[in-house]
């Protein structure tokens, strides 16, 4: 952490579309897709139930995203981890303009298998830290041990 700042993110939120890859020369590669997270309440005034939808746009690298790209289907729910960043880039007119994007550490597949169009393990984790992928927890045999 520098100079005592943290720039940290978790988000639960449905898949907005399918994960699109690119790749690059050298064998690196990113996914990007979009998440919704919503928020719900009642007007105090109107009484009414309120509903608002937020939109983030999410980019994975490397092995993460090839995970992201197998497993995650569009309408899935996933836990996000990571920290914004927002880039810069200049459209076809010479405008400046601004992305805000999460950029994704680490994720936890939350759709359980049966409810989502691929076949992935309840839970399914990965970082993107040290891109290694963590499968989920199997119960071992019990082995007579008294404790």
């Amino acid at each position: 952490m520098a100079s005592g700042t943290l720039n940290k993110v978790m988000l639960i939120g449905h898949t907005g579309d399918e994960v699109k890859m690119h790749y690059f020369e050298g064998g690196g590669c990113i996914g990007r897709f979009p998440l919704a997270t919503n928020e719900e309440y009642v007007n105090k005034t109107s009484g009414e139930r309120v509903s608002n939808t937020e939109w983030h746009n999410i980019v994975v690298r490397n092995k993460g995203a090839e995970i992201c790209e197998k497993y995650l289907k569009k309408g899935d729910k996933v836990y996000i981890e990571g920290r914004i960043k927002t880039r810069k880039w200049t459209d076809e007119n010479g405008n400046d303009r601004y992305s805000t994007e999460i950029q994704c550490t680490d994720f936890t597949f939350l759709t359980p298998k049966d409810q989502s169009g691929a076949s992935t393990p309840q839970n399914q984790q990965a970082s993107n830290n040290n891109e290694n992928y963590q499968a989920p927890d199997v119960q071992e045999d019990d082995d007579d041990l008294p404790f």
